[in-house]
């Protein structure tokens, strides 16, 4: 964690800046059992809307990396077989019905 200067120091305070290391370590803090999100910042001396931040992009980005290209494609392609799939079977079951009562008659 370090401190950056900024151009007017009366202004605006300096902004802090965060490592990598120290932001997933925060966020392992944060997200251990037991432990509240408010109280791992103060624990921390961050703002819990800063730490909430964080959290946010780490689940966002496990989220995106869980699924590769080739998994998104082959997603893709199955949802299309399944689209088409319930499509013939609506068409079979109407057909089948239509059958049933023209048996009838």
């Amino acid at each position: 964690m370090t401190e950056k200067k900024s151009k007017d120091a009366k202004s605006q305070p300096a902004r802090r800046v965060f490592s990598v290391e120290f932001k997933a370590g925060a966020v392992k803090l944060a997200t251990r059992p037991g432990m509240s999100v408010a109280q791992a910042a103060r624990d921390l001396g961050i703002s819990d809307t800063l730490l909430r931040a964080w959290i946010d992009k780490a689940r966002a980005e496990l989220g995106s990396a869980a699924i590769s290209g080739d998994e998104r494609s082959e997603l893709a392609q199955l949802r299309r077989e399944v689209r088409i799939l319930k499509e013939e079977r609506e068409i079979l079951k109407k057909a089948a019905a239509f059958f049933a009562k023209e048996s009838r008659s």
